[in-house]
Protein backbone atom coordinates (compact mmCIF):
# COMPACT_ATOMS: atom_id res chain seq x y z
CA UNK A 1 0.00 0.00 0.00
CA UNK A 2 1.89 3.42 -1.22
CA UNK A 3 1.81 6.36 1.32
CA UNK A 4 -1.09 8.52 -0.71
CA UNK A 5 -3.66 5.34 -0.27
CA UNK A 6 -2.38 5.61 3.37
CA UNK A 7 -2.88 9.11 4.20
CA UNK A 8 -6.13 8.99 1.99
CA UNK A 9 -7.52 6.13 4.95
CA UNK A 10 -6.74 8.03 7.39
CA UNK A 11 -8.24 11.14 6.54
CA UNK A 12 -11.24 9.36 5.01
CA UNK A 13 -11.85 5.79 6.42
CA UNK A 14 -14.89 5.33 4.20
CA UNK A 15 -13.17 5.65 1.22
CA UNK A 16 -12.26 1.84 1.32
CA UNK A 17 -15.85 0.74 1.42
CA UNK A 18 -16.79 3.23 -1.14
CA UNK A 19 -14.13 1.86 -3.67
CA UNK A 20 -14.81 -1.63 -3.45
CA UNK A 21 -18.83 -1.50 -3.50
CA UNK A 22 -18.84 1.04 -6.22
CA UNK A 23 -20.39 -0.80 -9.85
CA UNK A 24 -19.32 0.29 -12.96
CA UNK A 25 -22.35 1.70 -15.02
CA UNK A 26 -21.78 -0.13 -18.07
CA UNK A 27 -21.69 -3.54 -15.81
CA UNK A 28 -25.43 -2.20 -14.21
CA UNK A 29 -26.11 -1.82 -18.45
CA UNK A 30 -25.12 -5.08 -18.84
CA UNK A 31 -27.26 -6.22 -15.78
CA UNK A 32 -30.52 -4.69 -16.63
CA UNK A 33 -30.51 -6.26 -20.53
CA UNK A 34 -29.57 -9.51 -19.14
CA UNK A 35 -32.68 -9.62 -16.80
CA UNK A 36 -34.89 -8.50 -19.70
CA UNK A 37 -33.96 -12.08 -21.85
CA UNK A 38 -35.64 -15.16 -21.87
CA UNK A 39 -34.12 -18.14 -21.95
CA UNK A 40 -35.33 -21.54 -23.29
CA UNK A 41 -33.42 -24.44 -21.40
CA UNK A 42 -33.35 -28.04 -23.45
CA UNK A 43 -33.88 -30.77 -21.14
CA UNK A 44 -30.98 -33.37 -22.59
CA UNK A 45 -30.06 -37.06 -21.38
CA UNK A 46 -27.97 -39.50 -22.34
CA UNK A 47 -27.90 -43.04 -23.93
CA UNK A 48 -27.49 -45.65 -21.16
CA UNK A 49 -27.94 -48.70 -23.59
CA UNK A 50 -29.41 -48.89 -27.29
CA UNK A 51 -30.53 -52.02 -29.27
CA UNK A 52 -32.89 -53.47 -31.43
CA UNK A 53 -34.28 -50.13 -31.50
CA UNK A 54 -34.68 -49.33 -27.88
CA UNK A 55 -33.01 -46.90 -26.04
CA UNK A 56 -32.65 -46.88 -22.14
CA UNK A 57 -32.13 -42.86 -21.78
CA UNK A 58 -31.15 -41.24 -18.09
CA UNK A 59 -31.19 -37.83 -17.21
CA UNK A 60 -34.79 -36.63 -18.78
CA UNK A 61 -36.44 -36.47 -15.58
CA UNK A 62 -39.49 -34.59 -16.74
CA UNK A 63 -40.41 -36.44 -19.90
CA UNK A 64 -44.03 -37.63 -20.33
CA UNK A 65 -45.17 -40.64 -21.91
CA UNK A 66 -45.65 -40.54 -25.42
CA UNK A 67 -43.27 -37.74 -26.04
CA UNK A 68 -41.16 -36.93 -28.81
CA UNK A 69 -37.48 -37.25 -27.76
CA UNK A 70 -34.74 -36.14 -30.68
CA UNK A 71 -31.52 -38.49 -30.37
CA UNK A 72 -28.15 -36.59 -31.75
CA UNK A 73 -25.42 -38.96 -32.81
CA UNK A 74 -22.08 -37.48 -33.94
CA UNK A 75 -22.93 -38.02 -37.00
CA UNK A 76 -25.16 -34.77 -36.81
CA UNK A 77 -28.54 -36.50 -38.06
CA UNK A 78 -31.48 -36.37 -35.96
CA UNK A 79 -32.81 -39.39 -35.25
CA UNK A 80 -36.30 -39.12 -33.78
CA UNK A 81 -38.17 -41.29 -30.97
CA UNK A 82 -41.22 -41.83 -28.55
CA UNK A 83 -41.11 -42.33 -24.86
CA UNK A 84 -43.07 -45.12 -23.39
CA UNK A 85 -41.41 -46.71 -20.76
CA UNK A 86 -41.38 -43.94 -17.58
CA UNK A 87 -39.35 -46.11 -15.20
CA UNK A 88 -37.48 -44.88 -12.07
CA UNK A 89 -33.48 -44.12 -13.29
CA UNK A 90 -34.78 -44.64 -17.26
CA UNK A 91 -36.83 -43.36 -19.99
CA UNK A 92 -37.07 -46.49 -22.55
CA UNK A 93 -37.75 -45.05 -25.48
CA UNK A 94 -38.73 -46.41 -29.27
CA UNK A 95 -36.84 -44.96 -32.21
CA UNK A 96 -38.77 -44.31 -35.76
CA UNK A 97 -35.38 -44.41 -37.67
CA UNK A 98 -32.23 -46.68 -37.87
CA UNK A 99 -30.30 -46.89 -34.78
CA UNK A 100 -27.01 -47.99 -36.56
CA UNK A 101 -25.28 -44.51 -36.13
CA UNK A 102 -26.32 -43.98 -32.12
CA UNK A 103 -24.09 -45.52 -29.59
CA UNK A 104 -24.37 -45.41 -25.62
CA UNK A 105 -23.47 -41.99 -24.47
CA UNK A 106 -25.21 -39.96 -27.06
CA UNK A 107 -26.89 -37.00 -26.31
CA UNK A 108 -31.24 -37.07 -26.48
CA UNK A 109 -33.30 -34.28 -25.85
CA UNK A 110 -36.79 -33.46 -24.83
CA UNK A 111 -39.60 -31.45 -27.48
CA UNK A 112 -42.10 -31.27 -25.05
CA UNK A 113 -44.63 -32.15 -27.60
CA UNK A 114 -46.82 -35.41 -27.33
CA UNK A 115 -46.59 -37.07 -30.84
CA UNK A 116 -48.98 -35.65 -33.35
CA UNK A 117 -49.95 -35.18 -37.09
CA UNK A 118 -51.07 -32.32 -39.25
CA UNK A 119 -54.56 -32.48 -39.89
CA UNK A 120 -56.36 -30.42 -43.05
CA UNK A 121 -58.14 -30.56 -46.45
CA UNK A 122 -54.92 -30.59 -48.11
CA UNK A 123 -54.24 -33.93 -47.29
CA UNK A 124 -56.66 -35.38 -49.48
CA UNK A 125 -54.72 -37.31 -52.26
CA UNK A 126 -51.66 -37.70 -50.22
CA UNK A 127 -49.73 -40.72 -49.19
CA UNK A 128 -48.08 -40.15 -45.45
CA UNK A 129 -46.14 -42.28 -42.78
CA UNK A 130 -47.61 -41.95 -39.61
CA UNK A 131 -45.40 -39.02 -38.56
CA UNK A 132 -47.30 -36.96 -41.09
CA UNK A 133 -44.17 -36.58 -43.51
CA UNK A 134 -45.13 -37.05 -47.21
CA UNK A 135 -44.40 -40.40 -49.21
CA UNK A 136 -45.47 -39.51 -52.44
CA UNK A 137 -42.99 -36.85 -53.91
CA UNK A 138 -45.84 -34.40 -54.17
CA UNK A 139 -44.02 -31.54 -52.51
CA UNK A 140 -43.61 -30.83 -48.67
CA UNK A 141 -47.14 -30.11 -46.98
CA UNK A 142 -48.06 -26.38 -45.73
CA UNK A 143 -47.23 -25.38 -42.64
CA UNK A 144 -50.66 -26.15 -40.11
CA UNK A 145 -51.47 -26.62 -36.89
CA UNK A 146 -50.86 -30.23 -35.22
CA UNK A 147 -53.38 -32.56 -33.70
CA UNK A 148 -52.55 -35.07 -31.02
CA UNK A 149 -52.43 -38.94 -32.61
CA UNK A 150 -53.46 -40.02 -29.03
CA UNK A 151 -57.29 -38.63 -28.21
CA UNK A 152 -59.97 -39.42 -26.02
CA UNK A 153 -63.05 -41.52 -27.87
CA UNK A 154 -66.76 -39.41 -27.92
CA UNK A 155 -68.97 -39.83 -25.12
CA UNK A 156 -71.79 -41.81 -24.81
CA UNK A 157 -74.53 -38.72 -24.41
CA UNK A 158 -72.51 -37.04 -27.83
CA UNK A 159 -73.22 -40.10 -29.91
CA UNK A 160 -76.46 -40.53 -32.12
CA UNK A 161 -78.04 -43.78 -32.96
CA UNK A 162 -76.51 -45.34 -36.33
CA UNK A 163 -79.58 -45.04 -38.83
CA UNK A 164 -77.96 -44.18 -42.45
CA UNK A 165 -76.58 -46.64 -44.94
CA UNK A 166 -72.67 -46.51 -45.31
CA UNK A 167 -72.96 -48.07 -49.24
CA UNK A 168 -70.20 -50.46 -50.26
CA UNK A 169 -71.36 -50.76 -53.72
CA UNK A 170 -71.22 -54.58 -53.08
CA UNK A 171 -74.52 -56.92 -53.18
CA UNK A 172 -73.27 -59.60 -50.45
CA UNK A 173 -72.35 -56.54 -48.07
CA UNK A 174 -75.34 -54.24 -48.58
CA UNK A 175 -77.94 -56.74 -48.02
CA UNK A 176 -76.56 -59.56 -45.79
CA UNK A 177 -74.32 -57.32 -43.22
CA UNK A 178 -75.48 -53.49 -44.06
CA UNK A 179 -73.00 -51.01 -42.88
CA UNK A 180 -74.18 -47.70 -41.39
CA UNK A 181 -72.44 -44.53 -41.06
CA UNK A 182 -70.47 -44.49 -37.61
CA UNK A 183 -70.37 -48.67 -37.49
CA UNK A 184 -67.31 -50.36 -36.81
CA UNK A 185 -67.47 -53.54 -39.10
CA UNK A 186 -64.83 -55.66 -39.16
CA UNK A 187 -63.37 -57.66 -42.42
CA UNK A 188 -61.91 -61.31 -40.96
CA UNK A 189 -60.52 -63.88 -42.71
CA UNK A 190 -57.05 -65.82 -43.82
CA UNK A 191 -54.25 -64.27 -45.86
CA UNK A 192 -55.70 -63.93 -50.00
CA UNK A 193 -59.16 -64.35 -49.64
CA UNK A 194 -60.09 -60.84 -50.72
CA UNK A 195 -60.06 -58.74 -47.33
CA UNK A 196 -58.31 -55.68 -49.01
CA UNK A 197 -60.24 -56.16 -51.97
CA UNK A 198 -63.71 -55.45 -49.98
CA UNK A 199 -62.36 -52.50 -48.40
CA UNK A 200 -60.94 -50.72 -51.97
CA UNK A 201 -64.24 -51.57 -53.76
CA UNK A 202 -65.80 -49.53 -50.70
CA UNK A 203 -63.37 -46.88 -51.05
CA UNK A 204 -63.63 -46.56 -55.00
CA UNK A 205 -67.95 -46.76 -54.17
CA UNK A 206 -68.00 -43.96 -51.19
CA UNK A 207 -65.48 -41.70 -53.10
CA UNK A 208 -67.52 -42.00 -56.42
CA UNK A 209 -70.80 -40.90 -54.10
CA UNK A 210 -68.70 -38.32 -52.72
CA UNK A 211 -67.75 -36.76 -56.18
CA UNK A 212 -71.41 -37.02 -57.61
CA UNK A 213 -72.51 -34.91 -54.61
CA UNK A 214 -69.67 -32.67 -55.15
CA UNK A 215 -70.59 -32.36 -59.00
CA UNK A 216 -74.25 -31.89 -58.06
CA UNK A 217 -73.37 -28.72 -55.32
CA UNK A 218 -71.58 -27.71 -58.38
CA UNK A 219 -73.71 -27.42 -60.99
CA UNK A 220 -76.04 -26.02 -58.99
CA UNK A 221 -73.87 -22.94 -57.72
CA UNK A 222 -74.61 -23.81 -54.12
CA UNK A 223 -72.08 -24.50 -51.25
CA UNK A 224 -72.66 -26.93 -49.37
CA UNK A 225 -73.02 -26.47 -46.00
CA UNK A 226 -70.85 -28.40 -42.95
CA UNK A 227 -72.97 -30.91 -41.24
CA UNK A 228 -75.18 -31.54 -44.30
CA UNK A 229 -76.45 -35.14 -44.87
CA UNK A 230 -73.64 -35.61 -47.83
CA UNK A 231 -73.43 -38.79 -50.47
CA UNK A 232 -70.49 -40.30 -50.26
CA UNK A 233 -67.45 -39.94 -47.47
CA UNK A 234 -64.07 -39.11 -47.41
CA UNK A 235 -61.69 -42.29 -47.31
CA UNK A 236 -59.00 -42.36 -44.82
CA UNK A 237 -56.87 -46.18 -45.83
CA UNK A 238 -54.11 -47.36 -42.95
CA UNK A 239 -51.81 -49.76 -44.44
CA UNK A 240 -49.47 -51.80 -42.10
CA UNK A 241 -46.98 -53.82 -42.56
CA UNK A 242 -47.36 -54.32 -46.04
CA UNK A 243 -44.76 -54.40 -48.87
CA UNK A 244 -45.04 -50.73 -50.99
CA UNK A 245 -45.06 -52.23 -54.43
CA UNK A 246 -48.92 -53.51 -52.67
CA UNK A 247 -49.46 -49.94 -51.62
CA UNK A 248 -48.27 -48.29 -54.54
CA UNK A 249 -50.61 -50.15 -57.39
CA UNK A 250 -53.27 -48.92 -54.73
CA UNK A 251 -52.54 -45.49 -55.16
CA UNK A 252 -52.15 -45.81 -58.54
CA UNK A 253 -55.52 -47.65 -59.15
CA UNK A 254 -57.44 -44.72 -56.66
CA UNK A 255 -56.37 -42.78 -59.34
CA UNK A 256 -57.21 -44.06 -62.08
CA UNK A 257 -60.93 -44.48 -60.91
CA UNK A 258 -60.17 -40.63 -59.53
CA UNK A 259 -61.02 -41.61 -56.19
CA UNK A 260 -57.76 -40.42 -54.62
CA UNK A 261 -58.94 -36.72 -54.63
CA UNK A 262 -60.89 -37.57 -51.68
CA UNK A 263 -58.72 -40.36 -49.97
CA UNK A 264 -55.41 -40.21 -47.70
CA UNK A 265 -53.21 -42.69 -47.28
CA UNK A 266 -51.49 -43.73 -44.35
CA UNK A 267 -48.30 -45.97 -44.93
CA UNK A 268 -46.14 -47.76 -42.31
CA UNK A 269 -44.83 -51.11 -44.60
CA UNK A 270 -43.13 -54.13 -43.79
CA UNK A 271 -39.69 -52.43 -44.24
CA UNK A 272 -40.62 -49.63 -41.65
CA UNK A 273 -40.16 -50.00 -37.71
CA UNK A 274 -42.41 -51.83 -35.43
CA UNK A 275 -43.05 -48.72 -33.73
CA UNK A 276 -43.98 -46.54 -37.25
CA UNK A 277 -46.23 -49.74 -37.65
CA UNK A 278 -48.27 -49.17 -34.32
CA UNK A 279 -48.85 -45.88 -34.01
CA UNK A 280 -49.93 -45.85 -37.86
CA UNK A 281 -53.84 -45.94 -37.18
CA UNK A 282 -53.89 -43.92 -33.95
CA UNK A 283 -52.31 -41.41 -36.99
CA UNK A 284 -54.86 -42.32 -39.47
CA UNK A 285 -57.64 -41.84 -36.85
CA UNK A 286 -56.79 -38.61 -35.79
CA UNK A 287 -57.01 -37.35 -39.59
CA UNK A 288 -60.02 -39.11 -40.14
CA UNK A 289 -61.31 -37.11 -37.26
CA UNK A 290 -60.48 -34.08 -38.42
CA UNK A 291 -63.09 -34.52 -41.50
CA UNK A 292 -65.42 -35.67 -39.20
CA UNK A 293 -65.70 -32.60 -37.13
CA UNK A 294 -66.02 -30.27 -40.77
CA UNK A 295 -68.97 -32.46 -41.20
CA UNK A 296 -67.29 -35.04 -43.55
CA UNK A 297 -68.91 -38.67 -43.47
CA UNK A 298 -65.70 -40.65 -43.42
CA UNK A 299 -65.13 -44.30 -43.43
CA UNK A 300 -61.30 -45.33 -42.26
CA UNK A 301 -59.69 -48.83 -43.12
CA UNK A 302 -57.18 -50.66 -40.81
CA UNK A 303 -54.93 -53.10 -43.07
CA UNK A 304 -54.51 -54.64 -40.99
CA UNK A 305 -54.73 -54.60 -37.06
CA UNK A 306 -52.94 -58.24 -36.68
CA UNK A 307 -49.81 -56.86 -37.96
CA UNK A 308 -50.26 -53.73 -35.61
CA UNK A 309 -50.44 -56.06 -32.74
CA UNK A 310 -47.78 -57.57 -33.77
CA UNK A 311 -45.77 -54.71 -33.69
CA UNK A 312 -46.43 -53.72 -30.41
CA UNK A 313 -45.91 -57.21 -29.04
CA UNK A 314 -42.43 -56.34 -30.94
CA UNK A 315 -42.16 -53.19 -28.77
CA UNK A 316 -43.32 -54.30 -25.40
CA UNK A 317 -40.89 -57.32 -24.81
CA UNK A 318 -38.01 -55.28 -26.14
CA UNK A 319 -38.87 -53.06 -23.55
CA UNK A 320 -39.47 -55.89 -21.18
CA UNK A 321 -42.89 -56.10 -19.80
CA UNK A 322 -44.72 -58.89 -18.91
CA UNK A 323 -45.97 -61.39 -21.71
CA UNK A 324 -49.20 -62.68 -21.54
CA UNK A 325 -51.60 -64.97 -24.38
CA UNK A 326 -49.22 -65.65 -26.99
CA UNK A 327 -46.64 -63.62 -25.46
CA UNK A 328 -48.47 -60.57 -26.43
CA UNK A 329 -48.45 -57.81 -23.27
CA UNK A 330 -51.75 -57.28 -21.13
CA UNK A 331 -52.47 -54.22 -22.60
CA UNK A 332 -53.61 -55.26 -26.23
CA UNK A 333 -57.05 -55.47 -26.04
CA UNK A 334 -57.06 -51.75 -24.59
CA UNK A 335 -54.76 -50.71 -27.69
CA UNK A 336 -57.55 -51.67 -30.30
CA UNK A 337 -60.38 -50.60 -28.10
CA UNK A 338 -59.17 -46.88 -27.26
CA UNK A 339 -58.70 -46.71 -31.62
CA UNK A 340 -61.82 -48.60 -32.24
CA UNK A 341 -64.00 -46.71 -29.81
CA UNK A 342 -63.24 -43.31 -31.58
CA UNK A 343 -65.75 -44.12 -34.41
CA UNK A 344 -69.03 -42.73 -33.81
CA UNK A 345 -72.24 -41.48 -35.44
CA UNK A 346 -72.13 -37.80 -33.92
CA UNK A 347 -75.69 -37.37 -35.88
CA UNK A 348 -76.33 -34.42 -38.71
CA UNK A 349 -73.71 -36.23 -40.95
CA UNK A 350 -71.05 -35.88 -38.18
CA UNK A 351 -69.58 -39.41 -38.71
CA UNK A 352 -66.28 -41.80 -38.56
CA UNK A 353 -66.67 -45.48 -39.70
CA UNK A 354 -64.07 -48.17 -39.16
CA UNK A 355 -63.48 -51.16 -40.95
CA UNK A 356 -60.51 -53.17 -39.50
CA UNK A 357 -59.22 -55.98 -40.94
CA UNK A 358 -57.99 -59.14 -38.98
CA UNK A 359 -56.20 -61.71 -40.67
CA UNK A 360 -56.83 -65.73 -39.50
CA UNK A 361 -54.68 -68.51 -39.63
CA UNK A 362 -56.22 -71.45 -41.07
CA UNK A 363 -59.82 -69.76 -40.66
CA UNK A 364 -59.21 -69.61 -36.46
CA UNK A 365 -61.73 -66.94 -35.16
CA UNK A 366 -61.07 -67.89 -31.48
CA UNK A 367 -57.61 -66.74 -31.76
CA UNK A 368 -56.89 -64.00 -29.37
CA UNK A 369 -56.33 -60.96 -31.18
CA UNK A 370 -59.55 -62.35 -33.24
CA UNK A 371 -61.98 -62.10 -30.10
CA UNK A 372 -60.79 -59.70 -28.98
CA UNK A 373 -61.39 -57.19 -31.94
CA UNK A 374 -64.40 -59.72 -32.72
CA UNK A 375 -65.94 -58.39 -29.09
CA UNK A 376 -65.17 -54.53 -29.54
CA UNK A 377 -66.69 -54.18 -33.52
CA UNK A 378 -70.13 -53.73 -34.12
CA UNK A 379 -70.12 -57.19 -36.43
CA UNK A 380 -67.79 -58.57 -38.83
CA UNK A 381 -67.92 -60.06 -42.52
CA UNK A 382 -66.04 -63.30 -41.99
CA UNK A 383 -64.13 -64.36 -45.61
CA UNK A 384 -63.58 -68.13 -46.17
CA UNK A 385 -61.06 -69.40 -48.32
CA UNK A 386 -63.23 -72.41 -49.53
CA UNK A 387 -65.28 -70.21 -50.69
CA UNK A 388 -63.29 -68.03 -52.25
CA UNK A 389 -61.34 -70.76 -53.84
CA UNK A 390 -64.80 -72.17 -55.11
CA UNK A 391 -64.77 -69.03 -57.44
CA UNK A 392 -67.70 -67.14 -54.78
CA UNK A 393 -66.27 -64.06 -54.69
CA UNK A 394 -66.59 -61.52 -52.52
CA UNK A 395 -66.44 -65.13 -50.13
CA UNK A 396 -68.39 -64.23 -47.83
CA UNK A 397 -69.35 -66.25 -45.33
CA UNK A 398 -73.22 -65.75 -44.44
CA UNK A 399 -73.55 -68.24 -41.50
CA UNK A 400 -70.54 -66.61 -39.23
CA UNK A 401 -70.96 -62.85 -40.56
CA UNK A 402 -73.31 -60.26 -39.03
CA UNK A 403 -73.84 -57.08 -38.55
CA UNK A 404 -75.15 -55.60 -35.41
CA UNK A 405 -77.07 -52.86 -37.00
CA UNK A 406 -78.88 -54.63 -39.03
CA UNK A 407 -81.85 -53.17 -41.14
CA UNK A 408 -81.38 -49.71 -39.46
CA UNK A 409 -78.43 -49.22 -42.26
CA UNK A 410 -81.05 -49.57 -44.77
CA UNK A 411 -82.70 -48.02 -46.87
CA UNK A 412 -86.29 -48.83 -46.98
CA UNK A 413 -86.19 -50.68 -50.06
CA UNK A 414 -83.68 -52.82 -49.48
CA UNK A 415 -85.29 -54.00 -45.85
CA UNK A 416 -87.91 -55.32 -48.35
CA UNK A 417 -86.01 -57.71 -50.13
CA UNK A 418 -82.87 -58.11 -47.70
CA UNK A 419 -84.85 -59.35 -45.13
CA UNK A 420 -86.58 -62.57 -47.57
CA UNK A 421 -82.88 -63.03 -49.34
CA UNK A 422 -81.53 -64.31 -45.62
CA UNK A 423 -84.30 -66.52 -45.34
CA UNK A 424 -83.81 -68.17 -48.43
CA UNK A 425 -79.97 -68.27 -48.29
CA UNK A 426 -80.46 -69.86 -44.73
CA UNK A 427 -82.96 -72.62 -46.39
CA UNK A 428 -80.56 -73.38 -49.28
CA UNK A 429 -77.51 -73.80 -46.78
CA UNK A 430 -79.29 -76.32 -44.74
CA UNK A 431 -81.25 -78.40 -48.00
CA UNK A 432 -77.22 -78.13 -49.62
CA UNK A 433 -75.90 -80.26 -46.88
CA UNK A 434 -78.46 -82.69 -46.35
CA UNK A 435 -78.77 -82.97 -50.53
CA UNK A 436 -75.16 -84.78 -49.99
CA UNK A 437 -76.10 -87.63 -48.37
CA UNK A 438 -79.57 -87.66 -49.86
CA UNK A 439 -79.72 -89.18 -53.49
CA UNK A 440 -83.64 -88.44 -54.41
CA UNK A 441 -84.76 -85.68 -53.41
CA UNK A 442 -88.78 -84.20 -53.37
CA UNK A 443 -89.63 -80.73 -55.57
CA UNK A 444 -89.90 -78.69 -52.41
CA UNK A 445 -85.94 -79.32 -51.74
CA UNK A 446 -85.17 -78.84 -55.12
CA UNK A 447 -86.92 -75.60 -56.01
CA UNK A 448 -85.12 -74.20 -52.71
CA UNK A 449 -81.89 -75.80 -53.64
CA UNK A 450 -82.43 -74.44 -57.51
CA UNK A 451 -83.10 -70.47 -56.33
CA UNK A 452 -80.58 -71.00 -53.37
CA UNK A 453 -77.64 -71.76 -56.45
CA UNK A 454 -79.30 -68.56 -58.53
CA UNK A 455 -79.12 -65.86 -55.16
CA UNK A 456 -75.64 -67.11 -54.60
CA UNK A 457 -74.23 -66.68 -58.65
CA UNK A 458 -76.38 -63.31 -57.81
CA UNK A 459 -74.26 -61.91 -55.05
CA UNK A 460 -70.67 -62.98 -56.59
CA UNK A 461 -69.28 -59.77 -57.84
CA UNK A 462 -66.08 -58.50 -59.99
CA UNK A 463 -63.68 -56.23 -57.96
CA UNK A 464 -63.82 -52.71 -59.34
CA UNK A 465 -67.65 -53.30 -60.08
CA UNK A 466 -69.45 -51.82 -57.70
CA UNK A 467 -73.22 -51.18 -58.15
CA UNK A 468 -75.61 -48.40 -56.48
CA UNK A 469 -78.36 -49.30 -54.08
CA UNK A 470 -81.21 -48.79 -56.62
CA UNK A 471 -79.80 -51.08 -59.13
CA UNK A 472 -78.88 -54.08 -56.33
CA UNK A 473 -82.42 -53.69 -55.09
CA UNK A 474 -83.82 -54.49 -58.93
CA UNK A 475 -81.83 -57.71 -59.31
CA UNK A 476 -82.04 -58.98 -55.64
CA UNK A 477 -86.03 -58.45 -55.89
CA UNK A 478 -85.58 -60.43 -59.07
CA UNK A 479 -84.04 -63.28 -57.50
CA UNK A 480 -85.66 -63.53 -54.46
CA UNK A 481 -89.60 -63.47 -56.23
CA UNK A 482 -88.37 -66.13 -58.46
CA UNK A 483 -88.31 -64.21 -62.01
CA UNK A 484 -85.04 -65.98 -62.72
CA UNK A 485 -85.88 -69.36 -61.59
CA UNK A 486 -86.09 -70.50 -65.33
CA UNK A 487 -82.79 -69.16 -66.07
CA UNK A 488 -79.39 -70.88 -66.17
CA UNK A 489 -76.40 -69.69 -63.98
CA UNK A 490 -74.82 -68.25 -67.34
CA UNK A 491 -78.03 -66.23 -68.33
CA UNK A 492 -78.25 -64.82 -64.74
CA UNK A 493 -74.65 -63.18 -65.37
CA UNK A 494 -76.01 -62.08 -68.72
CA UNK A 495 -79.18 -60.16 -67.02
CA UNK A 496 -77.01 -58.63 -64.54
CA UNK A 497 -74.72 -57.47 -67.28
CA UNK A 498 -77.97 -56.02 -69.18
CA UNK A 499 -79.69 -54.28 -66.01
CA UNK A 500 -76.75 -52.57 -65.00
CA UNK A 501 -76.18 -51.20 -68.55
CA UNK A 502 -79.38 -50.07 -68.95
CA UNK A 503 -80.77 -48.58 -65.27
CA UNK A 504 -77.43 -46.80 -65.59
CA UNK A 505 -77.63 -45.46 -68.99
CA UNK A 506 -81.49 -44.81 -68.80
CA UNK A 507 -83.94 -43.26 -66.53
CA UNK A 508 -86.55 -45.57 -65.50
CA UNK A 509 -89.20 -44.13 -63.01
CA UNK A 510 -89.54 -46.78 -60.70
CA UNK A 511 -85.26 -46.05 -60.28
CA UNK A 512 -85.88 -42.80 -59.89
CA UNK A 513 -88.98 -43.75 -57.44
CA UNK A 514 -86.18 -45.47 -54.91
CA UNK A 515 -83.46 -42.51 -55.07
CA UNK A 516 -86.05 -40.14 -53.83
CA UNK A 517 -87.81 -42.10 -51.57
CA UNK A 518 -85.73 -44.75 -50.91
CA UNK A 519 -88.36 -47.34 -51.09
CA UNK A 520 -90.91 -48.68 -53.57
CA UNK A 521 -94.50 -47.86 -53.82
CA UNK A 522 -97.19 -50.48 -55.48
CA UNK A 523 -96.89 -48.83 -58.97
CA UNK A 524 -93.19 -48.59 -58.68
CA UNK A 525 -93.09 -52.18 -58.31
CA UNK A 526 -95.28 -53.43 -61.13
CA UNK A 527 -92.91 -51.34 -63.25
CA UNK A 528 -90.19 -53.09 -61.63
CA UNK A 529 -91.51 -56.07 -62.29
CA UNK A 530 -92.84 -55.92 -65.74
CA UNK A 531 -89.30 -54.59 -66.27
CA UNK A 532 -87.96 -57.65 -64.75
CA UNK A 533 -90.14 -59.97 -66.94
CA UNK A 534 -89.34 -57.77 -70.22
CA UNK A 535 -85.64 -58.32 -69.97
CA UNK A 536 -86.25 -61.97 -68.61
CA UNK A 537 -87.96 -63.03 -71.74
CA UNK A 538 -85.62 -60.84 -74.06
CA UNK A 539 -82.27 -63.28 -72.59
CA UNK A 540 -84.35 -66.40 -73.59
CA UNK A 541 -85.64 -65.61 -77.33
CA UNK A 542 -81.77 -64.54 -77.81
Amino acid sequence: MTNTLKKKLRQNPAFSTKKRNAVPSGLKTLLRRFKKLKFEYVECGRIDSIADGIARVYGLDGVQAGELLEFLPKSGEVIRGMALNLEKQFVGAVLFGNDAALKEGDFSRRTKSIISVPAGLFLRGRVLDPLGQPLDNKGALPATKQELIERKAPGIQLRARIDSPMATGIRAVDSLVPIGNGQRELIIGDRQTGKTAIAVDTMIHQTTLRQLEADYVSSKTVSSCIGAEKAGSTCVYVAIGQKRSSVAQLAKKLEEVNAMPWTVIIAATASDSAPLQFLAPYAGCTIAEYFRDIGEPTVIIYDDLSKQAVAYRQLSLLLRRPPGREAYPGDVFYCHSRLLERAANMGKGYSLTALPIIETQAGDLSAYIPTNVISITDGQCALEADLFFKGIRPAINVGLSVSRVGSAAQIKAMKKVAGQLKLLLAQYRENAAFAQFASDLDASTKKVLERGERLTQILKQDQFATTSTPIQVVMLYAGSKGYLDILSLDQINQFMTLVVNDLTTYSWPFVETIIATKDFDSDAESSMQEYITDMVNYIQSN
